[in-house]
């Protein structure tokens, strides 16, 4: 069977995907550009930025705006992308529940709702969340002009090429094809992903990584995990999944981890693990303004930052055995910033010395020269993550094709 031709048609239109993306990147990030401009920047003949200029015109996804002061010839007409009449619907699954938002093509969120999904089964949710997307549109119809694609974001194990969940934390999953399932139901364009390295993805797009092409969030919530981006790209592996960071063994004797591990960072740095070391601290008798009653990680935050003093140590506590994680994962990686994100992040301002104090001892002075520790610039339990992954698609062009083809059609 002779497959060369359909390895040319391939190669054929990966070149096309390329170039396209190439030439909207360069709009979407230094837009208002020229064609000329375009041309130098992406060392693409002026015909193909041309023609590739006039397919994204016609689809309405950039657009001519005012022309450049003249160097001598024809004053060049600048271009610009078009966001506005493009939705995306973004979907960040919970444990117990999902918030769901709309997004224009410039990241704006123009609706978001909030429904809560207790289910326990692979096939309830299923449903639940497909119940959730269809409620959702139905009430946003008026706002969206063309949806071009619904993305989701979960706690778990996720193969994002595949789009298949292989894991989640709280149900039982089995190769739960969920792209395959929401395009079936919806058609239209879907993407899958993991919550906290899509959102290390959104970091990088919308927030305190743009200026960076290598770095390391890490999110404390209900567990603690890492996204790791590497020359702006998430760091996946080869099975797609890294940067469980909080399965790194900070304490030999300390408690047991729901992974089977003894004292690992997520036995300590994760809300319910503060929560309950402040509630374990009160019962002994020692001293705070914090209650039996109130011992959320949102009030322990609060009382470290008027000074109490079994709140700091607890804070500082977690502080120190985060450090430890996040300066191997340095070590490691040697990226530009590193984020923190998490409700812990209220307390700052007693979290990140005693984060820095274990960087600066037991990280290599090289890498650590330089090197911000901040704290993240996005809500980490909104849906931004989902539509990062929908952002990549744009720029890689895989997306951004699909949309061309479809005008073509």
């Amino acid at each position: 069977m002779n497959t060369g031709g359909q390895s040319q048609i391939g190669n054929v239109d990966l070149v096309k995907q390329l170039n396209s993306a190439a030439v909207y990147r360069l709009i979407d990030q230094q837009g208002p550009i020229s064609r000329i401009q375009i041309a130098e920047l992406s060392q693409l003949a002026p015909a193909s930025v041309t023609k590739i200029s006039r397919q994204l015109l016609e689809r309405g996804l950039i657009k001519e705006v005012d022309q450049q002061a003249s160097t001598g010839g024809r004053r060049a007409i600048s271009i610009i992308t078009e966001t506005r009449p493009f939705q995306t619907v973004a979907v960040r699954l919970g444990r117990n529940d999902a918030t769901l938002t709309l997004y224009d093509l410039s990241a704006k969120a123009l609706s978001e709702q909030h429904y809560p999904l207790p289910e326990r089964t692979q096939e309830t949710l299923e449903n639940a969340l497909v119940s959730a997307i269809t409620h959702f549109m139905e009430v946003n119809q008026r706002k969206i002009r063309e949806l071009i694609a619904i993305a989701v974001i979960l706690p778990g194990l996720v193969d994002p090429v595949k789009g298949i969940v292989r894991y989640m934390p709280h149900i039982s999953v089995h190769n739960w094809r969920l792209v395959d399932i929401l395009e079936s139901k919806f058609n239209v364009t879907s993407f899958v992903g993991h919550d906290i390295r899509s959102l290390a993805l959104a970091e990088h797009y919308f927030g305190a990584t743009r200026d960076c092409q290598d770095s390391i969030l890490v999110r404390l919530h209900r567990g603690t995990g890492a996204g790791i981006l590497v020359n702006g790209q998430i760091f996946l592996g080869s099975n797609g999944n890294v940067g469980e960071i909080g399965h790194i063994q900070v304490d030999p004797l300390g408690e047991r981890c729901h992974c089977g591990n003894f004292g690992c960072l997520e036995t300590i740095a994760a809300n319910s693990a503060i929560e309950n070391r402040v509630r374990n601290l009160l019962t002994q008798g020692y001293p705070s303004k914090l209650s039996l009653d109130d011992c959320t990680i949102s009030s322990i935050c609060k009382a470290a930052n008027r000074g109490d003093q079994l709140a700091c140590e607890v804070i500082e506590y977690v502080g120190r055995h985060l450090g430890k994680s996040i300066a191997i994962a340095i070590n490691l990686f040697n990226p530009q910033k590193v984020v923190i994100a998490g409700e812990i992040t209220e307390a700052d301002k007693v979290l990140l010395p005693a984060l820095q104090s274990c960087i600066n001892t037991q990280v290599l002075k090289d890498f650590r020269r330089n090197l911000p520790i901040v704290t993240s610039e996005l809500n980490h339990r909104s849906a931004i993550g989902a539509f990062a992954l929908v952002k990549r698609a744009m720029l890689n062009g895989v997306l951004l094709q699909r949309l061309l083809e479809n005008s073509a059609q």
